[in-house]
Order: structure tokens, then C-alpha cells, then sequence
């Protein structure tokens, strides 16, 4: 028998060390850079404002050291001098003098350090070995919970996803930025807004109304829509996804954590399709219903639009999918279908709405590093309902937003979706003015602009939000998609640049008994 051990190490000589394994290592630290950071504070005056944003008592390795921070911290705070005098005093009161050495050994540090020119870049370094620290910690704990036959594995992943945001969190340091650059990146923007023709600053949502009064959906932008359940939250934004992916070639990426992604895909071919959902799921299509299925259906097709059906889908997890598709598939707007439906395991929370807040902001923070905007939609109390007389003002209001305020201190817009006739159960208002198929989609926070009511069509039968100015002027059961008219020209004209269109379509045809390997879907 091989003997592959330490003689010394007794029974563990058999051990087989894990890539985390720190017997006999020593944890990242540098003494002397601590003390001549320490030393620095209490030699220059604007040492400790330059640092107070880098280093915490935990930043240093030597508990005396710790002790000693936490003193100058305090002195900090209270915007008292820092030198050796009023730390010493300091760390007296705080009972720690004896512990840290004494008066002599404070002096000592300052003794040590001729100037503090270069505290910053010391204090940085400082920084960085506690993260190491930190990570090392977290490697040992997961690893040992891992080997913990008793711990869910699903459990585990949350708990380790969560801690290392937390961590990753800490080192989430951006510097101020002079005037200038940010000036001309905005003149830039205002260049460029000028030479589109649309005149739009961000994203087309292919909502005329909407895009005039937001400028756009902008980057960095967290967009809340919200409504009551049956007024067409995924409706809207599905009709929106195929108006941008669509007609303007926009990578979009949605996460249902409501519907599946055969569910959405559905609604998505009756939208385009303009093919009621019960009969897209029965399957009973008459001649002219296949024909429009098979034609319209292409549209659909290489289009970039990515969907993700995770359910119960975690802000970490959000965040680690959304960084690959902005990476690997250029994605320029994420869309979340709903924000109560997401959690934050792995970190605990006294209050549901604790937990809700912090989803909230988690978005903000992540539309604003993976400069897009995220558009969240949210669910609204029953407030609503019980607001006014039957056939009353059912309009929603900011205070409506479920579970937490933080939505809406947290949203730079937020929009809700009205339709007057779901409450009046009437074609028309009390004015007499015709409301079918009506809906106000109502912008009541705007952070850089105004707000309004934009008049939009709902068609109910195929799931779809119109232009109110392309469609007010048919009826109901007519109503066209200039939009559809629009993406089927531009299909067609991709065809033609791609190659020579077949005068014999194989899909084309109503046959329902079409061959499965056949079908184009």
C-alpha cells in the first residue's frame, strides 16, 4: 500500500483536500499596510474622508486594528480632529486602549509613516484582502453545507447566490464624474434623437401616443405597469414585444413567471395572426384561418425574442440570465411578468414587503448596470374595486401598488391600464361617448417628463393593444393592424433581399390535416 500522507497527520494523512482546503494556509492580510494606513489617519486631516467610503472596522485583519478604526470612525462621524491624542482618548473611552496596546503603541503608528500621500491606494489594498477574506469564508461554508447530505441542494443554491450578491455588493464602488464628459454624452443623445426620424431619444415601444410622451422607453429606466387582474397587463406587453422585436428589430426578452412559454408563444400567434386564442388551442380554424395562420405566422419567426419561464424565478437568478442575453444576444430591454411573483431567497426578510423593496431596487440597480430599461409589471390592491359607487372612478392610483411603496419611490415611471367599460358594463360612458374596446393607459409618474392619458385600442378576442388613432376609425369587429400590414411588408422584403420568393408555398393551403413534419410551428 502506498503511503501518500504526512506521518505526522495520523488518521487524516488519507484526507483528500477541497480546492477551498485553508489548514495551513494563511488568510489574505497585510499588518503593515493596516498600521500605515491607521498610522496615515491620524498624520493628515483629510485622510479619514478620503478613506470613509473604502474601509469598515471589519476591512482590517488585526483585532487591535479593528479596534482603532472603529475609534477614528466614531471621531469621524462626530466630525471631531483625528489625530493621536483624541484617538487615544477615544479608545479610552471606548474601554479598548489597554487592548490595542496603549498609548505607546498608537504612537508608534504614527512613527512609523512619514506622510499620508499614499493612504488611498493603501487603503484599497486593504479592502480587497478583506473581500478575499470574505470569499474564502463563503467558499468553506457552502462547501461544508454541500457535504450535508440533510441541506436541499435547490436550498443551497439560493443561500450561496444570495450571500455572493452580498459580497459582490460591497466592492460596488463608482467614482464622481466631472461635468464635462457627462455634458457632452448628452449632446451626443440629443444629436442623435434629431437625426431619427422618429424623433425618439430610446426605445420605440410601436405605441405612437406613448412613445411621444416618454420620448421612448429609456436606458437605465425601471418601468412599473400596473393594473388589476383581466385589464391586459401581458396583453400589452406582448403586443409591445412583437410591435419592437417585430416591425423594428429590437432584441427583447421576457420573463413569464405567470405562463408558461407555449402559453405566451399562443397568444403571441393569435396577436399577430389576428386568430382568436380559443381557436388557436382547440385547433378548429376554418380555410381562411389557416391560410392567415401560415402567412402571418412567419413574421414570428427569426425575430429576437427571448423567453424565459422560470417560475418563482429569484432577483439573482435575474440578474445572472439578464447579464448573458445583454452579453451574447445584444438584448436592449427586459421585461418582467410580475414583479410579486419573483423572490430574494437567500436572504431574509422580516415582512413580505420588506422582501418586495428590495426586489424593486435590485431592478433599478440592474437596469441602471446593464443600461436598458427593465419594464416590471405589478400587480395593484383590491383598493380599486372597492373605490366608489358601482359604475364609479375605478382609476388607479400610485397608492394602489401591492405589497410596497418602494415600487413606486423606486420606478422612474409608472403606468396603469384602465379600461372603462370592464367597470361600467356599458358600450358607452356617461357622457354617451362609445368606450368599447377603449383603453386608457395611464402614465402617473414620469421622473423626466409629464404626465398623461394615452387612448389605446384593447381587441379582447386576440389578446392586443392597437394605436387608438389607427383603429378608432373602423369597427370593432373590423379593425385592421397597420402594424401586422407593416411587419409582413418588411418580412417580405427580407425575403426578397435573401433570395427570390417560391411562387409554390408548401405551407400555403387551409388543409388542417397538414402532416406534422410539415408544419412550420
Amino acid at each position: 500500500m502506498e503511503f501518500t500522507g504526512n506521518r505526522n497527520n495520523g488518521g487524516a494523512r488519507n484526507r483528500q483536500p477541497s480546492a477551498y482546503d485553508t489548514i495551513g494556509r494563511v488568510p489574505p492580510r497585510d499588518r503593515d499596510l493596516e498600521e500605515a494606513v491607521l498610522g496615515a489617519l491620524m498624520l493628515e486631516r483629510d485622510a479619514y474622508t478620503t478613506v470613509c467610503d473604502i474601509l469598515k472596522p471589519d476591512s482590517f485583519y488585526e483585532p487591535a486594528n479593528q479596534k482603532i478604526y472603529a475609534a477614528i470612525q466614531s471621531l469621524g462621524a462626530s466630525q471631531k480632529p483625528i489625530d493621536m491624542l483624541t484617538v487615544t482618548e477615544q479608545l479610552r473611552l471606548n474601554g479598548d486602549l489597554e487592548a490595542v496596546g496603549g498609548p505607546v503603541f498608537i504612537s508608534e503608528l504614527t512613527s512609523r509613516v512619514a506622510s499620508g500621500a499614499n493612504v488611498e491606494y493603501h487603503a484599497r489594498i486593504v479592502a480587497q484582502k478583506y473581500l478575499a477574506r470574505e470569499l474564502i469564508n463563503f467558499a468553506s461554508t457552502i462547501e461544508g453545507k454541500a457535504f450535508d447530505e440533510s441541506n436541499d441542494v435547490d436550498d443551497l443554491l439560493q443561500e450561496a447566490e444570495g450571500k455572493l450578491f452580498e459580497i459582490s455588493q460591497r466592492n460596488v464602488k463608482k467614482d464622481v464624474t466631472q461635468i464635462d464628459p457627462v455634458i457632452k454624452q448628452a449632446i451626443e443623445q440629443i444629436q442623435n434623437a434629431a437625426n431619427r426620424t422618429s424623433g425618439l431619444s430610446g426605445l420605440e415601444s410601436g405605441f405612437h401616443e406613448l412613445d411621444r410622451l416618454t420620448s421612448g422607453w429609456q436606458n437605465s429606466d425601471l418601468v412599473i405597469i400596473a393594473a388589476r387582474p383581466a385589464m391586459g397587463k401581458t396583453a400589452f406587453v406582448l403586443s409591445m414585444a412583437k410591435n419592437m422585436a417585430v416591425n423594428y428589430n429590437i432584441p427583447i426578452a421576457i420573463f413569464s413567471l405567470e405562463m408558461s412559454n407555449l402559453q405566451l408563444v399562443n397568444r403571441l400567434i393569435s396577436n399577430t395572426c389576428e386568430i382568436e386564442g380559443e381557436k388557436i388551442k382547440s385547433g378548429r380554424l376554418n380555410d381562411q384561418e389557416w391560410d392567415s395562420l401560415m402567412s402571418r405566422i412567419r413574421n414570428l419567426y427569426s425575430s429576437p425574442l427571448y423567453i424565459d419561464d422560470t417560475p418563482s424565478l429569484s432577483i439573482f437568478e435575474l440578474r445572472t440570465k439578464a447579464r448573458r442575453l445583454v452579453r451574447e444576444h445584444q438584448v436592449k430591454m427586459i421585461i418582467i411578468d410580475y414583479l410579486q411573483l419573483m423572490n430574494a431567497s437567500g436572504m431574509k426578510y422580516g415582512s413580505r414587503e420588506q422582501e418586495v423593496s428590495m426586489i424593486s431596487r435590485s431592478l433599478k440597480q440592474l437596469a441602471k448596470e446593464l443600461n436598458i430599461p427593465i419594464v416590471a409589471l405589478s400587480q395593484l390592491n383590491r383598493s380599486v374595486e372597492s373605490r366608489g359607487a358601482e359604475g364609479g372612478d375605478k382609476r388607479p392610483q400610485l397608492s394602489d401598488l401591492r405589497e410596497s411603496g418602494a415600487i413606486e419611490q423606486d420606478a422612474d415611471i409608472v403606468c396603469f391600464i384602465h379600461r372603462p367599460e370592464y367597470y361600467l358594463h356599458s358600450d358607452t360612458d356617461a357622457e354617451g361617448r362609445d368606450i368599447r374596446g377603449l383603453a386608457l393607459f395611464i402614465v402617473a409618474k414620469h421622473r423626466s417628463g409629464s404626465v398623461d392619458d394615452v387612448k389605446m385600442r384593447f381587441r379582447h378576442n386576440f389578446a392586443r393593444f392597437e394605436n387608438w388613432s389607427e383603429s378608432s376609425s373602423m369597427s370593432k369587429g373590423t379593425v385592421g393592424s397597420k402594424l401586422n400590414a407593416s411587419a409582413a411588408d418588411n418580412a417580405a422584403a427580407t425575403a426578397t433581399v435573401d433570395g427570390p420568393v417560391n411562387t409554390v408555398d408548401p405551407f400555403a393551403g387551409s388543409n388542417p390535416a397538414l402532416p406534422k413534419d410539415e408544419v412550420p410551428f
